[in-house]
């Protein structure tokens, strides 16, 4: 049976920091990924770009570390607002298998985890693999660990190990698209003349190339110039109003044709989620080709494989991480994540979405990570009230939580071997 310091299920944006960061100080590290590829929301729920934080946010080397490489294949940018987190999903995939593999991570792909035991000091965990042939008893592998931790962003480990939950709130979930073949400078020119916002739209020129941003939603709080619009295209039966809910894209790094879509928003918890999410991609598309001046020769390229989740279960950890908290700035002795990253919570409803400033830097502390001595939680599924994890649940503070929790446990181990 092999064994490992550290074993992490979910090799996401959380558990890719983790895992990196882990094996770069020398610990022996397994991640298990029920994916082909790694990059979680990134890559596979195509959750670009990553959204900016704060200037003074803490364990960000694996960030830092990631954008370097992608740059180095034309696969990141750093946008007008000084966010380095436009990265192409394709790219992130091969970078992250390479810097995973450059810092000794052991790697299993299209493989979950079905039984976990406790021993005293360790856990057993039973994994069946898809993509190994290790013998005849359905392709189960067991192996030791000394820390586990649960990265699956729905905290499926601690369902295993009958751990205790937060109550369940949800926000709307939405499956992304990317459009190729647009006209990018064309569109750039006319949406910069129809909309003089800048707090919604914005382009800009990056080594030769268009990058921009816009969104529109059906809420009535902002003059949105888009609004005409969509007015339109739901009279002329193109889109649904549905469809109208939320709007949000932008260019795709190292790409001169391609836009991602932060939408379809799935709301009223449709009963197939995927069926009505690529419908609505569809009418979306149409609504593009149409209406959008550049979108005229434009196709679906690509539809995300898994819907972006932004909030599921919440373990119930050492500490309970609240919106008190946040909202005041409370200090910790130890903390995991520093960020000023508004309270983001999306609605079913018309005019009931909220995105709530916070007016000074919050940090997150290592006990909202430990569920048990030995038993962690990263991501979205850690233990903090909705409000908190709301804002919490971005890709720059996952990677810093993954990182931290990294940092955490190599002390310990540390500590734990100097004692021996």
């Amino acid at each position: 049976m092999n064994k490992y310091d550290l074993v992490i299920v979910g090799g996401g944006t959380a558990g890719c920091a983790c895992a990196y960061i882990a094996g770069k100080l020398g610990l022996k590290v397994l991640l298990v990924e029920k994916n082909s590829f790694l990059g979680g929301s990134i890559t596979s729920s195509l959750v670009v770009p990553a959204m900016k934080t704060s200037d003074n946010s803490i364990n960000n080397d694996f960030f830092n570390k990631l954008y370097e490489e992608l740059v180095n294949i034309n696969g990141a940018i750093t946008y007008i607002d000084g966010n380095k987190g436009w990265f192409n999903p394709e790219l992130t995939k091969i970078v992250l298998d390479k810097m995973l593999c450059d810092v000794n991570v052991e790697i299993l792909f299209e493989s979950t985890i079905e039984k976990v035991e406790e021993n005293l000091l360790s856990y057993i965990v039973t994994i069946c693999s898809n993509n190994l042939c290790v013998d005849n008893d359905n392709l189960l592998i067991h192996i030791e660990t000394k820390y586990l931790v649960d990265a699956t962003g729905d905290a499926k480990i601690c369902e295993i190990l009958n751990c205790k939950f937060l109550e369940k709130k949800l926000q709307p979930t939405n499956l992304r698209f990317i459009m190729s073949g647009i006209n990018v400078k064309d569109f750039s020119d006319w949406i910069m003349d129809l909309d003089k916002d800048r707090n919604v739209t914005t382009s800009c020129d990056i080594e030769g190339n268009i990058y921009l941003s816009t969104a529109y939603t059906w809420d009535s709080n902002v003059n949105w110039a888009l609004k005409p619009l969509f007015k339109r295209a739901i009279e002329d039966g193109v889109i649904t109003e549905k469809d109208s809910n939320y709007f949000q894209i932008f260019s795709v790094a190292g790409t001169t044709d391609s836009i991602a879509f932060n939408c379809p928003r799935l709301i009223n918890n449709p009963q197939n989620p995927y069926i009505e999410g690529r419908a609505s991609i569809f009418r979306l598309s149409n609504f593009c080709k149409k209406y959008l001046k550049g979108f005229e020769n434009s196709y679906i390229s690509s539809i995300a494989n898994t819907l972006g989740i932004r909030v599921s279960n919440r373990v119930k950890g050492k500490y309970v991480y609240t919106a008190e908290d946040l909202k005041s700035g409370k200090k910790f002795k130890n903390p995991v994540v520093v960020s000023n990253y508004p309270i983001d919570v999306h609605s079913s409803k018309k005019d009931d979405s909220t995105l709530e400033k916070v007016y000074q830097e919050y940090q997150l502390p290592i006990e909202s990570l430990i569920v048990k001595d030995n038993l962690f939680v990263i991501g979205r599924c850690i233990s903090a009230d909705f409000e908190a994890q709301a804002a919490l649940r971005i890709i720059p503070s996952c990677f810093s939580m993954g990182e931290g929790l990294a940092k955490y446990l190599s002390k310990i181990i540390g500590n734990s071997m100097n004692v021996l």
